[in-house]
């Protein structure tokens, strides 16, 4: 038997009530599962290279949109297939594997987030709006910089900066993902899995908090 054939073999049985790609990933998962069983781990890591493909491109923009460097957006989104791979033998079937996904590689881009900070190479990436674009960055600590005002708009982006970084990582991630990818509350909530009432009182309350601190660093 082909590994195509053993991925068909063990699709779910309500495949039907998937989408295409869910289908495609529940399939997937259920075969690298019952590799992991048979002791076939270099099998299973070749089955693996299916999902990788299907979901590597959207990884690669999250990532970029939250790091604003290619080179880290792709370690990001290595080490978050990693994880994923690794902590594939615990996934529950009648879950979908783009949410839990999204949530692990969300999660390793705000880890690298912490580090850079901590480095101060944070502040580097972001990159400036184009002419009549929203600059998060400026709304909310809720002034316009000018030029004039470079080294004062690089001491708000830190303070911004170590204001995310004690905000609760769901707070953070919601806010990351409605002001830097620029995605709607319904968006963001069918890319995590969270629920669109949790994602707008995560991002009601992590706003107010991040206002909170940052005017806290001005007094």
């Amino acid at each position: 038997m082909t590994r195509t054939e053993a991925v068909e073999r063990m699709a779910p049985a309500d495949a039907g009530r998937q989408s295409p790609r869910e289908a495609d990933d529940a399939a997937t998962i259920a075969a690298i599962k019952a590799l992991h069983a048979q002791g076939r781990c270099t099998d299973a890591q070749d089955v693996y290279g299916p999902i990788v493909r299907r979901h590597q491109r959207r990884a690669l923009r999250i990532a970029y949109r939250l790091l604003r460097d290619a080179a880290d957006a792709d370690e990001a989104v290595q080490d978050a297939f990693v994880k994923a791979y690794a902590h594939l033998p615990g996934f529950r079937s009648e879950l979908a594997f783009q949410p839990w996904f999204t949530r692990i590689l969300i999660n390793s881009c705000l880890d690298r987030i912490k580090s850079r900070r901590r480095r101060n190479r944070w502040l580097s990436p972001i990159s400036e709006p184009s002419p009549g674009e929203r600059n998060f960055w400026d709304d909310v600590v809720g002034s316009h910089v000018s030029p004039e005002d470079q080294i004062l708009a690089r001491e708000r982006r830190r303070n911004l900066a170590d204001a995310l970084g004690r905000l609760p990582k769901r707070q953070r991630s919601v806010i990351l993902l409605s002001h830097c990818d620029g995605l709607t509350s319904s968006e963001v909530s069918a890319l995590t899995g969270w629920n669109p009432s949790t994602v707008r009182v995560n991002l009601f309350r992590g706003l107010r908090t991040l206002r909170v601190l940052l005017a806290d660093e001005r007094a």
